[in-house]
């Protein structure tokens, strides 16, 4: 192995140019030659020497050696450079130590090359790229340096082992630690001394330390390991110096970001916490934007600290975790999150708004809570249905509900609407997006309930508003509530709202829509309702209606006698409220809400005249909405949408049929010479142009006269009619095929398919077109010039994808596919090998369009080669062609009324499709088919294997198992057993989480996107394994069996009432989600009276101190009234179900007394600290405590301007500038904006008034103030000291005047302490305020 000498290796020709040239540590450090500094030649032969052991050993031993010789060196080295910086030494000592280093560098830098040169033989795939590539890992700012040149070369990781990188990792901290000393030695006059650089300024010692944090930080990202072995308290000690006010902003940034590095684990947040660092992060984050790159690392230092700092506490319950972050840094984090033009905004609110979820108490304490509720009601906008999302799970546990005050904190979101009279348009933006977030939080457990609070004073007030005559932006809040009772807009609500009548709307229109919608069966793009929400928006209108809806809506009506737009909208959210109500609501409930007294008290108003029309007039409009909805919005099935006997489109139908018949039969009648008249009055016999054929007679001649076989045979023969007539359809003769695709050109496709029908009808036309006609010789001629077999492909074939896209090229599939209708029609294909030519597109991956047109033409009701085409495009090679066909499978399945084996033996084929989105769109059409008792037997007597499927083949196999041959052919197989067992361990949870995923998407402002992920439950309650165990005699003996409901119920008794333990609570959930589907079936049933559970689950519903699992308890009594025996039981307990008009029960209940289900125990709000917080003791100089009063002044803003202009005047008075230079007063100062609130500019404002840097002798200094200045225990607070909270106004947010109001009496009720007794010192301002009286 040659020597890595620096010769070979150009280590000093690699160096990059000298930039900082008398900096320790910098880029132009490098290795000397030893012959210029007076020390042995043999360097180089003792280098060797030094190796020799090395040959003939491994590698890894090799290293092992190497990295020993190493740590050796670097011990020399370090104490070398000790020796230097601290000894006074004689000029022979220090040459001979500066021989010694130089020695000690010299070593190191072979070492280092070694190990390199070992690295690079072991992994020669590694090496780099270029001869300049290796000597620039010998560059060395620092002589423990050995990682910045390897970045180029790959994953270092695979190059250096652990023990390399902790020793760099540890040298640098070493590096760091030696810079922190202080600079006060000169060059030596050694010659030996020309290799070593010395720091001359605080720019270089800067540029020194950046180097090595840069280098470490590089270290600890490619090495977790390194990382945990890392002291974080020795590399505090080293980061110090880099932190100081000397220092530059990036500096102090980089050493932020090397602090967050070092974080791992909570020991090492723990471990961090120990040192002094939180008055540099506290200067750090009162900084102007101009220190924007420091601020942005102190915040993901923060930010690192909570993720990381809470990660060793296992939660128990909200907010029983805590996060290690002093009082001091919080208030300084608190006021960039409220300070409104720091550009850090944003990103500081949303951490607080993590931190409150986590540790509650913290944010209670240090003021944040105030700010966040600010935020919510103030903006950012996009920011505001986070804030909403985090209160209202604050909101759910009484632990956490605690820290907020009822009726007066969570009522701010609502001052965007209650406070908007008066504001003018400017407002609307502003309301409009409050308006969204008390939808979202009306539409969660949380909010709502809380919102019932005090007689549902929030909700009123918000209703009220719609009183407010002069309040032009009272639109929007109809809408929101248009939105919060999820009542879809349709087009005709225009129509309603402007005034017009609904009886005229669309009529003319919708006869053709009934007549084109004939033929095809089009899927609803969504379902009506969502089942699984109707009951929350049932326990929703009747709140609403509880709290004045109506009567406000009816006071609306009053203020006009000839109506508005706005009137009318309210007319119209009446009706649709009594339509709702009549839907989702029992019907003794419906009725009293249906009633209105206040209109037709209006009506009935015969003394005055205005009340008597305004109440005619809205009576006369909801009569004409209910009339007119049923036909302006029919009522589709999902499920089924084929045409019923009795629907409204069969009258038309009929009469078309009629008509059709009577033209058939009277042309079928037609004599001889009209016959002939006819043919020539087509103009077909006279001319080629089609533009001056007639299209009426033409299209009248086939469907009636040629259906004759006796006419047709003479237009065969003997006029020779149909030859000139098809000649226009042939392909080569480019008439028919070159003719534009447009909406007027579109009756030639469908003349030329009722021509091949007609055709069909006869023997002569089946032989015409067999023999005598090359239209079908054309067509597959047409195919043949695509085939790449069938040698060079024409230049502008018939079926190019332009000629199809953009001519009638595209009808001769529709045309072949009114040929595969019929059985002669398919003889016929087959005899012109069509169906060949078909089979060689479908390997065709460019002409997908024709093959999906192909698969949707083709008519597959004959058994024969169409069905092989759609065999063949489903196990085509392309997942896309694939796709489509299982698409077109499902939709035929889905329009045939009867089941068929072999689409569904398709379909099942499907199932086992390489391609996941295949295998789960063919789960979809099958779930949807097998809804037929028919179909899903069927598909259970095919015995499918679904084991593969995964998660996706769930739904399918629950559905087997509701039926008794699909639970028995399971069973069989073993899924019973096996699936219960996962379910009652595990899948239980998961349905909880499931369950509300969907709730949370449904209520919210979701992307169109999203609707697609919530329709796909379908709008009804997800398959549950127990609910559909029960729906089968042998399911509930399995149950019954295995003793698991008796397992539930004793967990709901054991556990019901839980309102700490989040695990608990979660368990809690998916049992009673359980149990509800047990008790939906009438098999079920049984097991639930046998538990007498109901009675607790009612008993939990109303008297749980979580909101959520009362929620859960409220879903889970409905799905209980889904039968008949379970809808009595409820009754027994005043839970009225919603029956449907023929009695039977919908699903849906409500409470009879609705004031005792949304009750919620009133509390009292806890207090800011449990224990007494520390304080100080009084300043001993009148001046000292001339200053403290004036900056405690800065707190309230009412006096605030003249505290600043004393606290200046102060500072330029000789007496008092000693003052402004001690680090005790800066502690002072320090500790009060610690512990009261302070806005941003204030904060930097004091912090600029001290002349006193932040570096190690200060941050000591101050760690001394902190013991020494610490009030003795025995003074004691009064009892009227407790700090005021928030106070926010329930029918707006706070002005900025009384923001000062409240941080005045925050600064009175803290400082209270200050003055009950001797020496503390009195900060009241009106007994005196220093500055004043000159």
């Amino acid at each position: 192995m040659p020597q890595p000498t620096a010769d070979n290796q150009g280590g000093l020709s690699a160096q990059r140019p000298p930039t900082d040239s008398g900096s320790i540590g910098s880029a132009t450090l490098a290795v000397s030659p030893p012959a210029t500094n007076g020390t042995p030649v043999s360097d180089t032969s003792a280098m060797t020497a030094m190796f020799a052991d090395l040959e003939g050993k491994e590698s890894t031993v090799q290293l092992e050696i190497l990295n020993t010789l190493l740590g050796v060196a670097n011990q020399v080295r370090d104490g070398a450079e000790d020796l230097l910086q601290k000894q006074p030494m004689t000029e022979k000592l220090r040459a001979d130590v500066e021989s010694e280093l130089h020695v000690a560098k010299s070593k190191i830098d072979a070492i280092t090359r070694r190990i390199d040169l070992i690295h690079s033989s072991r992994n020669p795939r590694k090496r780099s790229h270029g001869s300049g590539s290796l000597p620039l890992m010998t560059k060395r700012k620092f002589p423990s340096q050995g990682l910045p040149g390897e970045r180029p070369r790959g994953n270092s990781v695979e190059r250096d082992d652990f023990r390399t990188a902790l020793h760099h990792a540890t040298s640098c901290i070493k590096t760091l630690l030696s810079l922190a000393r202080p600079v006060t030695f000169q060059p030596s006059t050694s010659p030996s001394s020309s290799s070593t650089k010395t720091v001359t300024n605080e720019e270089d010692l800067d540029a020194a330390r950046m180097e090595s944090i840069n280098l470490l930080t590089s270290i600890l990202e490619r090495s977790m390991r390194v990382r945990y072995e890392l002291n974080v308290g020795e590399l505090v000690q080293a980061l110090i110096p880099a932190l100081s006010d000397r220092s530059t902003k990036v500096c102090r940034a980089s050493a932020y970001r090397l602090l967050r590095q070092a974080l791992v684990d909570a020991d090492s947040v723990e471990r961090l916490q120990e040192q002094s660092l939180d008055w540099c992060i506290v200067k750090s984050l009162a900084r102007d934007n101009k220190h924007a790159i420091e601020k942005e690392q102190v915040i993901k230092l923060i930010r690192a600290i909570v993720e990381i700092g809470s990660e060793k506490r296992d939660p128990r319950g909200t907010g029983a975790r805590s996060i290690p972050l002093s009082e001091p840094v919080m208030r300084a984090f608190i006021a960039i999150a409220e300070q409104p033009d720091d550009p850090f905004k944003p990103i500081c609110v949303q951490t607080l708004a993590e931190i409150l979820l986590i540790d509650i108490g913290l944010m209670e304490r240090t003021g944040g809570i105030r700010v966040l509720l600010h935020a919510l009601a103030e903006g950012p906008l996009d920011i505001a249905p986070i804030l909403a999302s985090v209160f209202l799970r604050i909101i759910d546990s009484p632990h956490t509900r605690i820290f907020l005050r009822p009726g007066t904190d969570l009522e701010i979101a609502l001052s965007g609407v209650t406070d908007a009279y008066g504001k003018g348009s400017d407002h609307d933006e502003r309301m409009r997006s409050c308006s969204k977030i008390i939808a979202l939080m009306l539409r969660t457990w949380s909010g709502l309930m809380y919102f019932c609070m005090n007689d549902m004073l929030a909700i009123r007030t918000i209703i009220d508003t719609l009183r407010i005559p002069s309040l032009e932006s009272r639109e929007i809040i109809l809408d929101m509530f248009f939105d919060l009772l999820n009542i879809k807009t349709h087009e005709w609500y225009q129509t309603f709202i402007d005034g017009r009548r609904l009886t005229m709307y669309r009529k003319s229109r919708q006869v053709g829509e009934l007549v084109d919608a004939a033929p095809t069966h089009k899927r609803t793009p969504e379902p009506e309702t969502l089942k699984l929400t109707d009951q929350y928006i049932a326990l929703l209108v009747l709140v609403l209606t509880r709290a004045g809806l109506l009567d406000a809506l009816t006071s609306m009506l009053q203020e006009s006698t000839t109506g508005s737009n706005l009137t009318r909208k309210a007319t119209l959210l009446m009706a649709e409220t009594l339509q709702m109500a009549n839907k989702v609501l029992p019907l003794s409930v419906a009725a009293s809400i249906q009633s209105i007294p206040e209109v037709f008290d209006l009506a009935s108003d015969y003394k005055q005249n205005e009340h008597r029309i305004i109440g005619s007039l809205a009576l006369s409009a909801i009569d004409s909405f209910n009339r007119n909805r049923a036909r302006l919005h029919p009522t589709t099935n999902t499920k089924n949408p084929r045409p019923r006997a009795n629907s409204a489109e069969d009258p038309v139908r009929r009469g078309q049929r009629q008509v059709e018949q009577v033209k058939i039969k009277m042309g079928m009648q037609m004599d001889d010479k009209t016959f002939q008249a006819s043919l020539l009055e087509t103009q077909v016999m006279l001319t080629k142009d089609h533009n001056k054929w007639n299209f009426e007679t033409l299209q009248d001649l086939i469907e009636g006269p040629l259906l004759n076989p006796k006419r047709m045979e003479e237009a065969i023969k003997v006029s020779r009619f149909l030859r000139r007539l098809m000649s226009f359809f042939h392909p080569f003769n480019h008439r028919f095929s070159d003719m534009p695709r447009n909406k007027a050109n579109q009756r030639w496709v469908r003349l030329g398919c009722t021509l091949l029908t007609t055709l069909m009808a006869s023997q002569d036309g089946q032989r015409f077109l067999s023999s005598e006609d090359d239209f079908l010789k054309q067509i597959v001629k047409s195919f043949a010039q695509l085939d790449p077999f069938n040698g060079t492909p024409d230049s502008d074939p018939i079926f190019s994808k332009s000629r199809v896209q953009d001519t009638l090229t595209y009808g001769y599939l529709e045309m072949l596919g009114t040929l595969s209708k019929q059985k002669e029609g398919i003889e016929l294909m087959e005899k012109f090998k069509v169906f060949t030519a078909f089979y060689h597109l479908s390997e065709l991956r460019s002409r997908e369009d024709l093959i999906k047109s192909i698969i949707q033409n083709l008519d597959y009701s004959h058994d024969g080669h169409p069905r092989i085409v759609l065999s063949k495009a489903l196990t085509s090679s392309y997942k896309h062609i694939r796709l489509f066909a299982t698409t077109h499978l499902g939709d035929l399945i889905r329009n045939n009324p009867k089941a068929n084996a072999w689409t569904l033996r398709l379909l099942l084929t499907q199932l086992y499709d390489p391609a996941p989105e295949v295998c789960e769109m063919a789960v979809q059409f099958l779930e949807e088919a097998c809804e037929s008792i028919e179909i899903l037997r069927l598909v259970v007597e095919m015995q499918p294997t679904l084991d593969h499927l995964g998660e996706v083949g769930h739904p399918l196999l629950l559905k087997f198992m509701s039926t008794p041959m699909g639970f028995r052919y399971l069973f069989d197989a073993g899924y019973i057993d096996r699936e219960m067992d996962i379910w009652f361990h595990e899948r239980n949870i998961y349905y909880v989480v499931q369950i509300e995923v969907f709730l949370s998407k449904a209520f919210s402002f979701t992307s169109s996107t999203d609707v697609d992920e919530v329709l796909a439950f379908d709008g009804i309650v997800p398959r549950h394994f127990y609910g559909e165990l029960a729906k089968t005699e042998l399911g509930c003996q399995v149950l019954n069996e295995k003793g698991h409901f008796a397992e539930f119920a004793h967990f709901i008794r054991q556990h019901g009432h839980e309102d700490d333990d989040a695990d608990l609570i979660l368990k809690l959930k998916s049992i009673l989600w359980a149990v509800g589907n047990i008790g939906a079936t009438e098999g079920g049933l049984p097991f639930l009276e046998e538990e007498e559970i109901i009675p607790t689950i009612l008993e939990i519903a109303e008297q749980s101190l979580i909101l959520s699992v009362r929620g859960t308890c409220f879903f889970v009594l409905g799905l209980i009234s889904s039968t008949p025996q379970g809808a009595e039981i409820l009754d027994d307990y005043h839970w009225e179900a919603t029956l449907s008009p023929l009695g039977l029960p919908t699903g849906l209940c409500v409470p009879t007394d609705l004031e005792k289900f949304v009750y919620i125990p009133p509390w009292d709000a806890a207090t800011s600290s449990e224990k007494e917080k520390p304080r100080l003791i009084t300043p001993t100089s009148q001046h000292e405590l001339e200053v403290m009063t004036a900056i405690h002044n800065l707190s309230n803003t009412v006096i605030a301007n003249a505290a600043s202009r004393s606290l200046t005047r102060m500072k330029s008075r000789p007496e008092y500038r000693h003052i402004f230079t001690s680090p005790s007063m800066l502690y002072r100062a320090l500790y009060t904006m610690s512990t009261n609130h302070y806005r941003q500019p204030v904060r930097r404002y004091i912090l600029d008034l001290f002349d006193v840097e932040m570096d190690a002798d200060v941050l000591k200094a101050l760690l001394e103030c902190s013991s020494i200045l610490q009030a003795p225990p025995s003074i004691k607070t009064s009892e009227g000291g407790a700090l005021p909270k928030r106070v926010v106004s329930i029918l707006g947010r706070p002005r900025r005047g009384s923001e000062s109001d409240d941080d005045e009496l925050e600064l009175d009720g803290e400082e209270k302490p200050n003055f009950i007794e001797k020496p503390v010192m009195s900060l009241r301002p009106v007994s005196r305020i220093v500055g004043f009286d000159r």
